[in-house]
């Protein structure tokens, strides 16, 4: 995680395992998994800093000194984002590389302005439908500080912007490299899942308390057994009589939110809870692998949602699994709810990415003209009979040869300065002061 942040510039990774490498990279960058901190409950505040000096110096890099707060801060953060590892270590080697790197920009005269920091730093959370404002008030609620993220995302926007300077006399790309490059290269690799999950009730605040608490106990789960056992006896999915086991589903079905969580996870280890309408939920991995179809651009869904009255009792049930056995497509819905109120039946298209959290989670598990009446309306007052009507999936375009070139110069660019980043760090001065 550390060499990812830091470089700034993507490296080139080949191979079958280098695809699904490169999408977890893409899925799993800080960045990314920003996208998923607005709907998480939050988190207690880290509370090393109020056990010592806030400002006591914890580790000096030449003549930078990085304080117990700045530690404590990147802590919480890299909690939020529930990174991998030993994040006390993580957080130390992630701030002395940021030292090092604004040290070095600093020398050549190579600074950011606050406009290219503000760009920046709304363009990374753009890409999730995150606008900056939102970002701040969900890492505020595990107890994170904007200045936190400002003085993360701007080390890395200003050492991208020193090692093009530095180094951009020193890459030359030629028309050889670029058809090299595209011999080598072919479409994108998708990749599909094999999950369990657990889907808590949280529809009133006393179920919503209880549901938070176990929620958190059962992302600590680490075996198939255990969380099968968790999901016959705690799940409020219909999975629950399977033990929570799905069948296998593209990755591209999941939100972009919960596909990142996701694809970091090697067999047995559990998502963070997400919470969705009426509930929460928390996805195992059992198994993934490569598919031969490509990974689409984005996927368009065209669903439609019927409303039972009587949500969870016997009738709105029998209701709509006798309906089940009428519809083999959207269209037969139009007949059912013939005579009806407008809103009972809603038809619409959306990209994944769109779609309520419940209403993605639940159509990932279908197949088109297949339903599900798992969920209920906000109100608790009706079943949802949903059905998947179509799934059309936007292969991406083929990169140009200017795509090429600059996917190169980056590669080399970035590979530059990671060695120059490496010199730097063999001649400075380093010294852990809290240990003191």
């Amino acid at each position: 995680m550390t060499h990812a942040i830091s470089s700034g510039f993507p490296m080139a990774t080949h191979g079958k395992n280098g695809r699904i490498k490169r999408l977890r990279r893409a899925l799993t960058t800080p960045l990314v998994m920003a996208a998923m901190l607005s709907p998480l409950p939050a988190m207690t505040p880290v509370t090393v800093a109020h056990a010592q000096n806030l400002f006591a110096p914890a580790l000096q890099v030449n003549d930078r000194v990085i304080t117990t707060y700045e530690m404590s801060q990147r802590i919480a953060y890299l909690t939020l984002l529930r990174a991998p590892g030993d994040r006390a270590e993580l957080a130390r080697e992630q701030l002395l590389t940021e030292a090092l790197q604004r040290e070095a920009a600093a020398r050549a005269g190579v600074a950011l302005s606050d406009a290219e920091l503000t760009e920046g730093m709304e363009e990374f959370v753009k890409r999730f439908n995150m606008p900056l404002e939102k970002f701040e008030l969900a890492i505020a609620q595990g107890g994170v500080a904007m200045e936190t993220f400002r003085d993360f995302v701007s080390a890395g926007l200003v050492w991208r912007k020193f090692a093009r300077e530095r180094f951009r006399r020193e890459v030359r790309i030629t028309e050889e490299d670029i058809d090299r490059r595209l011999a080598q290269t072919g479409p994108e690799a998708g990749v599909r899942v094999l999950l369990s999950e657990i889907i808590l009730p949280a529809n009133t605040p006393q179920s919503q308390e209880a549901s938070g608490a176990r929620a958190l106990q059962l992302a600590e789960i680490d075996t198939l057994p255990a969380f099968a056992a968790a999901a016959r006896r705690y799940s409020a999915a219909p999975s629950k009589g399977r033990s929570g086991r799905l069948d296998w589903m593209d990755l591209s079905n999941l939100p972009p939110a919960l596909a990142a969580q996701i694809l970091p996870l090697a067999p047995g280890e559990v998502t963070a809870p997400l919470p969705i309408q009426n509930g929460i939920a928390l996805f195992q991995m059992r198994a993934i692998e490569e598919i031969e179809a490509p990974a689409p651009k984005d996927v368009l869904i065209d669903y439609a949602a019927y409303l039972i009255p009587g949500a969870g009792t016997p009738e709105a049930l029998a209701s709509a699994a006798e309906i089940r056995t009428r519809v083999d497509s959207c269209n037969d819905l139009y007949k059912v709810a013939q005579g009806q109120p407008e809103e009972q039946l809603v038809r619409d298209t959306k990209l994944v990415s769109e779609l309520p959290a419940d209403y993605a989670i639940e159509l990932a598990k279908l197949d088109e003209g297949e339903s599900s009446f798992a969920l209920t309306t906000p109100s608790g007052q009706n079943q949802i009979f949903l059905m998947l009507c179509s799934r059309t999936r936007e292969l991406p375009e083929e990169l140009s040869r200017d795509d090429i070139r600059t996917q190169l110069q980056n590669q080399r660019l970035g590979a530059l300065a990671t060695g120059y980043l490496e010199e730097l760090r063999a001649e400075a001065y380093i010294e852990d002061l809290a240990q003191k």
